[in-house]
């Protein structure tokens, strides 16, 4: 829902585009922070993101990021600093298709196909407003339980939103992670962070991804967002396995296991309902 901007951040936007604000909404769906669509004096549309606590510099890098080195379409950044990221309006549908969610696959399994010799990124990054350690590591079992796992259950403990003992599941799986892993997978750029409110779709194509977390992972980590959150359908599943088939052990275990983080994430921000699905992975994974 679309309601009347303040005037300050209009403000803010004359001062660093060096253009005036015709008009500015707010616009719904931010998690974290808070979007403004606003028309320029001089014809241009642009969204201004705001985020008190976390800086979006790192979200602008990451946009730049992702236009410059992979094949995801994603709005240009026209301003950003530690406070405000502007980015040119894009320009969107609504609702999904299937011609849609099989560009979608086209473009994921795209960005896979970008690798790293190892499993990290040349600089943290971040998911909503925590941080991701993205130290560079030979191995990703070991990654994915230091980096992902760990920290996001200590930060779910920290806030108050995970017991004690799930956070202690979650740490005994990540303690055997090395041992139990089945496979070595070369590291792939994920974009991190795909679900409905950040793909764009413009009747046949995807028109922009939004709000990257992006560093070099698994592929699969990709995959178990995507399902967690029913971003797609059966269309893009069969688009992306034709283009870069998974193994049965994604389904066998492996989905529940890259699902933990994503869910530590969404127990931190809000509790609830989440906790519950975090509970059943760990079930069926015997932590």
């Amino acid at each position: 829902m679309e309601r009347r901007a303040g005037a300050s951040l209009a403000r803010r936007l004359e001062t660093v585009l060096g253009v005036g604000v015709s008009s500015a909404v707010r616009l719904g769906g931010g998690q974290v922070g808070e979007a403004v669509r606003c028309t320029l004096a001089d014809g241009r549309e642009v969204v201004a993101k705001t985020s008190p606590g976390t800086s979006l510099e790192v979200e602008g890098f990451m946009l730049r990021y992702l236009a410059e080195h992979s094949p995801l379409p994603v709005p240009e950044v026209l301003y950003v600093d530690s406070d405000v990221l502007v980015l040119r309006y894009v320009e969107a549908a609504g609702g999904t298709s299937q011609a849609a969610e099989r560009h979608a696959a086209e473009l994921l399994a795209g960005l896979h196909d970008i690798t790293a010799a190892r499993f990290g990124f040349e600089r943290d990054t971040l998911i909503g407003p925590f941080p991701l350690d993205n130290a560079w590591s030979e191995s990703w079992p070991e990654f994915y339980a230091d980096r992902r796992l760990r920290p996001m259950a200590a930060a779910a403990h920290d806030r108050g939103m995970l017991p004690a003992e799930e956070r202690r599941r979650v740490e005994r799986l990540a303690a055997g992670l090395p041992a139990r892993f089945d496979l070595d997978p070369p590291p792939a750029l994920i974009h991190g962070d795909v679900w409905r409110g950040n793909v764009l779709m413009a009747e046949r194509r995807v028109a922009a991804f939004l709000d990257p977390a992006i560093y070099f992972a698994h592929a699969e980590v990709e995959l178990a967002f995507i399902d967690l959150f029913g971003t797609f359908g059966e269309g893009f599943h069969r688009v992306y396995q034709a283009r870069r088939p998974v193994d049965a052990g994604y389904q066998r275990w492996r989905r529940d296991l890259y699902q933990l983080f994503p869910l530590l994430v969404h127990v931190a921000l809000f509790g609830g309902a989440y906790l519950s699905g975090l509970r059943q992975r760990l079930d069926r994974l015997g932590a």
